[in-house]
């Protein structure tokens, strides 16, 4: 995997340069607004057609090469050398087609979402900064330069999750988002050093360099105590940005910001960063058995804690938030069981899923004249037949239905967490994909189905969306039903060919086979709870109605907690925001106002009476001075007299 072939490219650069050719377009010309609406997604779709061909060479060549572009040497320090250097291998390749791709559909719908919006202009700067960002992170061929592209998905989702930062709830969300990913990112710059600075003691102290296959040639000479700390410092910074816990509280906020900010956050972009960089520094984890331990019970209490939160929520995209949020805690306990291009296959298939569920329920929205509540929806199957078929499809794909792509990387994650010999994770993580059923159909039935439940004038203007939102969404639709069949199970027509075209890059995942269950029985089980979920969702939601609000009357306390979300940020707030902002205050009570502005102003204030104290002296009159000179005169001859 080291030994890889190399090749040489000269446009891999043109990728994250092309949105930041728009970006500037848009801050430049924003005057011109159908400019701006067609050079925006323009520039995102010719980044996705230079990736494609990149990636066509890169499947052209033998397994194991990767592409090189060298833009040029960044820092040049002592030991320490940093270059701009961009990287496509199988790993960067499947996640730069996921990036400009669903970033280019989002794009296009954004045209149509976004139309009558004011600052277009302005937002298209930002979705555009926000690709080029990205697209650094995932081409990157050194950590350093990735963790460029990681602060910059960190700024450009504050700006995006703000956009409308005339309402203070809305720049709230963008400041929680950029505050609580600081607290992860610093752990990531702690683990970035301490990883520098044991390759650089490994190679014995001759080279210091983050590029990763200088990473990968040492992580194996890695102590375990080293290994372990790396890892765990690593996972904070990943933990912040997919949104585990206890960092996740920033990514429900996010739904602040416009619908299609929330389609590419949560489906392609952001949240994917912590999953990438992981399975690019799986070496590194892979030398600390126990930081994969954690990173695998992390992830699926993450999945199991969020799918709870969203059985009861109310708002369509809330419900979607939290969804995002289990669905991240599968990826990551993929990856702590080791499948590592398992957890890329279902980035890939979330992608997919999530985008088209998300732009769907922005079309709801759209159609719903800007009503979010699911209790005001229903019957909308009929009136936007589109949008009901798109959501149908995204909701059969996320719970794991037969076929779709969905089924497939959760059967996959659910197989090597098993195979692994995590019977328990498994049991976890089936419950977990039995609520993302139930929740999701109840999404379905609630917005869908029954009469419509909104205010007489909503009702009146209830439409479908145009074709600039919906034409995506029946792409993404399509991607949904067929995007899986890349990654088969063993022994199926062509098999896991997703997972061997990765396994260069992120090596092969090792299965113990544990228990007498085979993969067919398993995937059996975890179909017939999701149907089991969905089946559910059927009979509280359609069939008897009332039944919800009996069983949250009975189970008063337990549908306080999870409507409360457990309360994670009333404590935060208690144990952390508000002792920080009186900790802060009486900072500035006693640093600021009294020792720092109290000497400022003690100076200033000696100045003037050290000035009135002169001015009675230097009075301008000759008569006075005359006198004074006279007396001193006299003073010092005095002096000499009585010696």
């Amino acid at each position: 995997m080291h030994d890889a072939h190399v090749i040489a490219s000269s446009t891999l650069w043109l990728i994250p340069a092309l949105p930041l050719l728009g970006f500037l377009l848009a801050i430049t010309f924003g005057q011109a607004r159908a400019l701006v609406r067609v050079v925006a997604p323009s520039v995102v779709g010719l980044a996705f057609g230079v990736a494609l061909m990149a990636v066509l060479r890169l499947v052209g060549a033998e397994s194991g090469s990767r592409l090189v572009n060298h833009v040029y040497t960044w820092i040049a320090a002592g030991p320490f050398q940093a270059d701009v250097t961009f990287r496509l291998d199988a790993l960067s390749a499947v996640m730069v087609l996921i990036v400009t791709g669903i970033g280019f559909l989002i794009h296009v719908y954004s045209v149509g979402y976004m139309a009558h919006d004011a600052d277009l202009p302005r937002f298209f700067a930002y979705l555009n900064l926000f690709m080029c960002a990205m697209l650094i992170l995932v081409l990157a061929d050194n950590l350093l330069l990735l963790f460029v592209g990681w602060e910059g998905v960190g700024l450009c989702s504050y700006l995006l999750i703000g956009f409308w930062y005339e309402s203070d709830a809305n720049a709230a969300a963008g400041k929680k988002a950029f505050i609580v990913n600081r607290v992860g990112d610093l752990g990531m710059l702690l683990g970035i050093m301490l990883l520098a600075w044991s390759g650089f003691e490994a190679g014995g102290g001759e080279v210091m360099s983050l590029d990763f296959a200088h990473i990968d040639a040492h992580a194996a000479t890695l102590g375990a105590a080293t290994a372990t700390t790396i890892a765990l410092l690593l996972l904070v910074g990943a933990a912040g940005k997919s949104a585990q816990l206890p960092l996740f509280v920033w990514l429900p906020d996010a739904m602040a910001g416009p619908t299609p900010v929330s389609a590419l956050i949560h489906a392609a972009t952001m949240v994917t960063a912590g999953i990438y960089m992981i399975a690019r520094l799986h070496l590194v984890f892979e030398a600390s058995p126990f930081a994969l331990d954690v990173v695998a019970v992390l992830g699926v209490v993450t999945a199991l804690f969020a799918a709870t939160i969203a059985l009861v929520q109310t708002d369509i995209k809330k419900v979607l938030a939290y969804s995002t949020v289990s669905q991240l805690g599968f990826m990551v306990l993929a990856l702590g069981v080791g499948a590592f291009a398992t957890a890329i296959f279902h980035v890939m298939t979330h992608a997919f899923f999530k985008a088209l569920l998300f732009m769907a329920a922005g079309s709801v929205i759209h159609g719903m004249s800007d009503e979010q509540d699911v209790r005001q929806m229903g019957g909308l199957r009929t009136r936007m037949p589109v949008t009901y078929m798109t959501f149908l499809i995204g909701t059969l794909a996320i719970a794991g239905a037969p076929g779709l792509a969905g089924f497939f990387s959760k059967d996959e994650i659910l197989w090597h967490t098993w195979a692994g010999g995590h019977p328990v994770l498994w049991l976890l993580a089936v419950l977990a994909a039995t609520l993302t059923a139930f929740y999701m159909f109840r999404l379905l039935f609630l917005t869908f189905f029954g009469e419509l439940r909104a205010t007489p004038e909503i009702a009146e203007h209830v439409h479908e969306s145009p074709k600039l939102m919906t034409i995506p969404l029946v792409v993404l639709a399509a991607l949904s039903v067929f995007g899986g069949w890349v990654g088969l199970p063993e022994g199926w027509l062509w098999g896991p060919a997703f997972g061997r075209f990765l396994e260069p890059v992120v090596g092969h995942p090792h299965l113990d086979h544990h228990g007498m269950l085979g993969e067919g029985a398993l995937m059996l089980i975890a179909t017939g709870m999701a149907a089991a979920g969905a089946g559910l969702a059927w009979v509280f939601y359609v069939q008897r109605p009332e039944l919800p609000a009996q069983i949250s009357e009975r189970f008063r306390a337990l549908h306080a907690l999870l409507v409360g979300k457990y309360w994670i940020d009333e404590l935060y707030d208690a144990l952390i925001v508000r002792p920080y902002v009186r900790f802060s205050g009486m900072l500035w009570r006693v640093i600021d106002q009294g020792i720092i502005d109290g000497a400022v102003q003690g100076t200033a204030a000696f100045v003037v009476v050290n000035g009135q104290l002169w001015r009675v002296v230097q009075t301008g009159n000759v008569q006075h001075y005359a006198l004074i000179f006279l007396g001193g005169a006299a003073t010092v001859l005095l002096y000499y007299l009585v010696r």
